[in-house]
């Protein structure tokens, strides 16, 4: 995005209308994005008062973040969300640069000489630390690691070692669904979604039977949303399997289902499938069976006396609820056989070079989005939005009240931040160019996106039960290709 607004003197303070406010948003996932869409819409650029100049940065090539990188191919609202997402940055009053790491190619010091303001909504990527005998074993894996390697990320290895016929899955949100589901389902199944062809090939010969996901409290107590519970139940050749001893409710869980409707759906769905399930397990028909247990505290990862090293096993206590709708232990221990162990009980943010950092928390101090230094002053001209500012709470479209009020403390303030020294649009771009930063752009984006469902469209129909499905895309993994084919659409040079 240009602009023809003369810029004031170096270091000079900007006035109302002198030229633009310039912003920028370090991270380009659902959080950075909304958080510059409601900028562009803010009350005082919607009067004319104000006039803005947003970039967008990430450290991936492609844009969108956790949507590309962090949700399961399969799940019922990517579209959707892809779409708000594309339409925001294909306006064009907002600019896109990718394969810009933020803390090398480019620094606070950077953002600071170049904008009025910078906002960071970099999430949180992690996964969060399960501190039980045994987690180091071999075939004791991350949630979000495996997500990253079935999404495409491009910094992971590209292959995954899939070779457990029961594995344990511990957790009760979204993620540890996302996570059973495509461990359990098979993978022409995933073939209509934009699923990469390296791990297609690898799903394809898993020898996985049986999926055990764990929560900890009650079928009350879950974090799942019914869309996600649904899902579930539309895998093809999958038991879904549950327990009669764990559907407990105390005084807390009857009141959430009287009075929370999300809670009585998803507690009527579950037992209705337990209803409906045969007794006698033998009667089940399916070729792999997704499990759910509730009230199963984990303890220990059980090494393997014939491989040592090896996970072989997995002990819970098994938990009650107290009244409150929190869980106690009851001493009695359960013992499951499993080969591997995925736990998915919640993300953990990174620190950012150059920005103070709750260790305890994974987040960035702030005060409403004001970033706090060592000493809890305000940083002046830095916010932060989404996951690194709160916590990797709430669902994606929470983000959009946590940017709301982030823009508003950047908004109050905008007549005292500290001037950029070089507000230029072109000068951030002969800075990364000046570095040798290989930059993406919006345009060489929707050169990738073309070319994705280009080879989803000339690859072989997905053989679904359903019968043959065209493909949807087929995702480019290799930073370097996505890089090259970004430059080669933009009509850039890829550095």
């Amino acid at each position: 995005m240009s602009n023809s607004t003369p810029a004031p003197a170096r270091g000079t303070q900007r006035g109302s209308l002198q030229r633009p406010l310039r912003v920028a948003v370090v991270g380009s996932g659902p959080a950075g994005v909304y958080a510059a869409d409601l900028l562009t819409k803010s009350a005082p650029v919607a009067s004319g008062e104000l006039t803005l100049s947003i970039d967008l940065f990430d450290r991936y090539p492609a844009p969108y973040g956790l949507i590309r990188y962090g949700v399961a191919p399969d799940h019922p609202r990517i579209k959707g969300i892809v779409n708000a997402l594309h339409k925001v940055l294909d306006r064009g009053d907002i600019r896109f640069f990718g394969n810009v790491d933020y803390g090398t190619d480019i620094s606070l010091e950077d953002l600071r000489c170049h904008y009025d303001a910078v906002i960071f909504a970099t999430g949180a990527i992690k996964d969060a630390d399960l501190n039980i005998p045994g987690i180091e074993l071999e075939g004791s894996f991350g949630a979000a690691d495996f997500v990253s390697w079935y999404d495409g990320h491009p910094d992971v290895p590209r292959e995954w070692p899939l070779d457990a016929k029961e594995v344990a899955v511990i957790g009760n949100g979204n993620v540890a669904l996302d996570v059973a589901r495509v461990l359990s389902k098979h993978a022409d199944e995933l073939l209509v979604t934009e699923i990469p062809d390296n791990v297609y090939r690898i799903l394809k010969e898993s020898p996985v039977t049986d999926v055990h996901v764990f929560g900890r409290r009650g079928p009350a107590q879950v974090k799942f949303t019914p869309l996600e519970l649904r899902e579930l139940s539309h895998s093809h050749d999958v038991d879904i399997v549950l327990y009669p001893e764990d559907f407990e409710f105390d005084e807390a869980s009857d009141r959430e289902i009287q009075t929370n409707n999300q809670v009585k759906t998803m507690v009527g769905t579950l037992t209705n499938w337990i209803a409906e399930q045969p007794e006698d397990p033998s009667e089940l028909t399916a070729s792999r069976r997704l499990h759910l247990h509730f009230l199963h505290s984990p303890v220990e990862i059980v090494d393997s006396a014939e491989t040592p090293g090896r996970v072989a096993g997995i002990r819970f206590e098994r938990t009650e609820l107290d009244g409150t709708g929190r869980a106690r232990g009851t001493g009695e221990i359960l013992e499951y056989p499993i080969q591997a162990v995925y736990r998915a009980i919640g993300y953990f943010g990174s620190s950012l070079p150059d920005v103070e950092f709750d260790h305890l928390r994974g987040v960035v101090p702030n005060d409403g989005g004001r970033v706090l230094d060592a000493d809890g002053a305000f940083v002046p001209g830095v916010y932060t939005t989404g996951w690194i500012k709160r916590g990797p709470v709430g669902l994606i479209g929470h983000t959009k009240g946590d940017a709301l009020e982030t823009i508003g403390h950047l908004l109050d303030a905008r007549e005292e931040l500290p001037a950029a020294e070089e507000p230029a649009a072109e000068s951030v771009v002969a800075l990364l160019e000046g570095r040798g930063v290989a930059y993406t752009t919006w345009e060489g984006w929707l050169a990738l996106d073309a070319h994705e469902k280009s080879l989803g469209a000339a690859a072989e129909p997905a053989p679904t039960h359903k019968g043959p499905v065209a493909r949807e895309r087929v995702k480019v993994v290799s930073r370097d290709e996505m890089v090259a084919i970004s430059a080669d659409g933009a009509g850039v040079s890829a550095g």
